[in-house]
This record gives structure tokens, sequence and C-alpha cells, in this order.
């Protein structure tokens, strides 16, 4: 028998009860009962006999995730994943204020608070994330200060400069000075940095870290005290390598997507990772506390974990060994029920930084010296990159499928500047051409293509739409 939803008239100040079998993380069991909602918060929890065999949960957190990925705008992120269960995320706004600068934030933070979620944004640590590109914007300390300080902005995003922590850049450390001084977590991002270095990178105030590939190196980072956001998402997969890390280390393990593109964001969010966890055995209340308890706790969220007087947040799964999600709420408000979004669509217009005029055909030929070069070489389902060196005649390169290496162009959105050209290996692309300016970290426009004539329409389609991701072929 499916669970009794006890529908509610939003003018009628949202009181209602619903009942089922409610697990509570911070005790750690599970009950029968039920749950009374008043004015969007959990008034009162009885314990009782009821003949409801639904399972209510507190609702699920992202614990990092970068919504510019899912090409979609918050309110609209929200109606997606709010299908899945997800009622909060951490929110860095890193790749809009790459280009967007404050502003981009401002739009981020505005847009999000028009719907039913709870969206806890961050201060984007690195803008621009690195000297050797151009982005929209930088963000210094006094900016940085300024973000900080308000109470929509709840901690310092992904300190990805880690070579400016363990050299103690001026800038970095003032950055993690203002964090510290205003009491906000610091997120962190070194993959496989371990050793002396990890635990010095750990000791400049860093708590977490999301880039871990291995289940070494996110053990040592643990061992160190620092917790460890399991991510699995569009295109860096680190599960298999790490959950086996939550049996010992359950209250310092969360779950992520990181970057969750569209179609994958209609399949599943955090959901997926709870019922491959659960497949594997793991403990139900462990696995569930990764994606509730365990994230709101470290970024003292303002979403609910089914508790009296807490925000009323909370999902109906039809019971732990499947796991399918009957229905969300958020705030006592019922945002989605049988995988369909009740929140309403918001149309706005959005925000952007484009300056560049269409390229020629000439400026993308690439003239090698005789002898060994180097490429990028692409690890599949990794953001991580290693080297490729291979030999060269000398004269003009023409990329090359046989040998599976393609030239690779990075494009200046923001001002007419000289192509960056280079190679890359391993890419598996056969025919034509892709270009893309969701491109962390600057955005600018990257393309790769099989011949010069398909990736001189790729760059130029992104020139004349103003950004986007697009395939040419012919």
């Amino acid at each position: 028998m499916p669970g009794r939803i006890v529908e509610f008239n939003k003018r009628n100040a949202m009181n209602y009860t619903i009942s089922g079998n409610i697990v509570d993380v911070v005790k750690g069991e599970i009950f029968e009962g039920k749950l009374t909602i008043e004015n969007g918060k959990i008034a009162s929890i009885t314990r009782c006999t009821v003949s409801d065999n639904n399972y209510i949960i507190p609702g699920l957190v992202d614990a990092h995730v970068h919504i510019e990925s899912s090409m979609l705008i918050p309110s609209e992120f929200a109606r997606l994943a709010s299908v899945h269960g997800t009622v909060a995320t951490i929110s860095d706004p890193h790749e809009i204020a790459n280009v967007c600068g404050i502003e981009g934030v401002d739009y981020m933070i505005k847009n999000g608070n028009k719907v039913p979620f709870h969206f806890h944004f961050g201060a984007p640590s690195c803008v621009p994330a690195t000297g050797f590109e151009t982005a929209g914007a930088t963000l210094g300390p006094a900016e940085i200060e300024q973000l900080l300080s308000r109470s929509d902005v709840h901690y310092l995003a992904e300190m990805m400069n880690y070579p400016g922590v363990l050299f103690e850049d001026q800038m970095v450390m003032e950055k993690l000075a203002i964090a510290k001084r205003l009491g906000k977590p610091i997120d962190g991002h070194a993959p496989g940095l371990t050793g002396q270095q990890a635990i010095d990178y750990i000791n400049a105030g860093i708590s977490t870290d999301h880039e871990c590939f291995t289940y070494n190196e996110a053990k040592f980072k643990l061992e160190n005290g620092m917790k460890i956001l399991i991510r699995e998402g569009s295109a860096a997969k680190n599960f298999e390598a790490l959950i086996d890390l939550i049996d010992e280390y359950p209250a310092h393990i969360m779950f992520c997507s990181d970057d969750k593109h569209p179609d994958d964001l209609v399949r599943g969010h955090i959901n997926l990772l709870i019922k491959r966890a659960l497949a594997k055995g793991k403990d139900f209340i462990q696995v569930l506390r990764a994606t509730t308890l365990n994230p709101v706790n470290h970024y003292k969220m303002t979403n609910g974990l089914l508790q009296v007087g807490d925000s009323a947040d909370f999902a109906i799964i039809d019971n732990p060994q499947s796991f399918n999600v009957q229905a969300t709420y958020v705030s006592g408000e019922k945002v989605a029920e049988k995988g369909k979004s009740l929140i309403e669509s918001i149309s706005e217009k959005t925000i952007n930084h484009f300056n560049c005029q269409p390229i020629k055909l000439e400026e993308l030929k690439l003239t090698l010296d005789a002898g060994q070069h180097r490429a990028i070489e692409v690890i599949d389902q990794q953001i991580v990159t290693d080297e490729f060196k291979f030999e060269h005649n000398g004269g003009e390169f023409n990329s090359s499928t046989e040998k599976d290496l393609l030239k690779i162009v990075v494009y200046n959105r923001y001002q007419p500047a000289k192509a960056a050209i280079a190679l890359v290996h391993n890419t598996g692309l056969q025919k034509g051409a892709i270009a893309s300016t969701v491109a962390h970290d600057s955005h600018n426009i990257i393309a790769i293509g099989t011949n010069d004539a398909d990736l001189l329409k790729a760059i130029n389609a992104m020139v004349q739409s103003e950004g986007g991701v697009c395939a040419v072929l012919g």
C-alpha cells in the first residue's frame, strides 16, 4: 500500500499531518509515527502505530555542486533535483563568478530564492582560477570579505590554488583568514595531494576535499582530520574507489555530484548514489547521514533533519531496499510527486559576458619542429589528465584519428586574442568537431576537431550564439 500523503492548502498556512516509518538520522533509529507540520516547520513527532508502510526521510543534500554545470538557472535545477528527493545543495558559484564576478553570484542567489529549495551558496575563492588563462572577473580579498560577510553566503568555496596555500601566497592566506574570522567553513580542492603537503594544506584551515580519486589518498586525508566528499558526477566518477571509506569513517563522509549535466540530472541525483551504496550492503542510516546529517552539521545548513522545530524538508520513499522517491517536501510544501516536479518554472533573463569575433581558418594552423612533442592525455571518467609524448617529422600538424591525436583550441571569449592551440590524445573522437563554453574554469571557448574545417565551424558557432555546446559534422 503506498504511503498516505495528506494534501494541504498553501493559503492555509501549510498545516497537515503525514504518517509512515520515520527515519531519525540524528538518533539513528526508525520508528512508526506521524509528523505534524505547521507553517512550514515540524511542530510535533508522535510515535504511534500507523497503517502506512512508506518511509519518511530527511531531504537529501548535494554537498558540493556547481549549478552552472547543469546548464540550468538555480530555479530550474531545483525543479529537476527535487524529483529525486534533493532539497538542498552546497553550491559553489565558481563558474559564473569566473565569467561575471559578484554580479554572477548575486544572480544565482536571487534566482534560487524564488523557489522552494535550500541553496547554500559560497564565496568563490579562486577567481580567476589560474593565471595561465583569461577569466572574466577577479575576486580579491576585499570581494571575498564582502561576500562572506553576508548571511546568504555560507562558506569559502573550494580553494583550488593549493600551491598558493602551501607557499603561503599573500592573497590566498588573506582569503583563508577572512573565512576563519567570520566563522565560515573552507572547502578544499587538492587532487592527488598527500603526505606532509596535504597535512600543511589541512592545517591551513581547509576542512573538505571532493577531488580524491584513490582510496589511499582519501584515507590519508581522513586520518588527518579532513572530511571527504565522495563525488560521482557527469565527468568525474570516484564512487567505486571511495565508497568503502564509509564503513570506517561514517561521520566524515558526504556525497556530492560536483558537475551534473542536465540529461544526467533528469535520470537521477544523490538518490542514485544512495541506491548504489545500499546495493553494496552499506548501512542504511550511515548512508543517509552522509547525504543529510553530515553536510547539514558541517555547513550549518538551514534545511531540516526531521526534528521538532526543524524546517519541514523531507522525502517519502517506498522502502530502504529499492529507495524509490515518491514525493519531496521543502519547508512543508510538496515540490515533487511521482517523478514530476511541482515547482513552477520561472522565465528569467540570464546574464553573460561575451566579446569576441569569428576566427579565421588560417588561425588554426599549427607548425611543429621535428622531434618529440607533448599532448594532453585524457583519462576516461576523470577530470585529471596525463601527458602523452609523440614524434613529429616537422612542418604543419594535421589532426589524426588513426593516432587519436587531435587539435584542441582555446579561444578567448572576453576580448580579442590569438587562439591557443595544443594537442590532445585519447578523446576517441572519429569525425567532426565539438566545442563548448561550459569549460571549467574560465569558460572560454574550448574546441576539439578531427579536421580544421569542422573545428572552425564549431568555434564560430560558439561565437555566434555567445556560448553553449555544439557538435559539427560537415
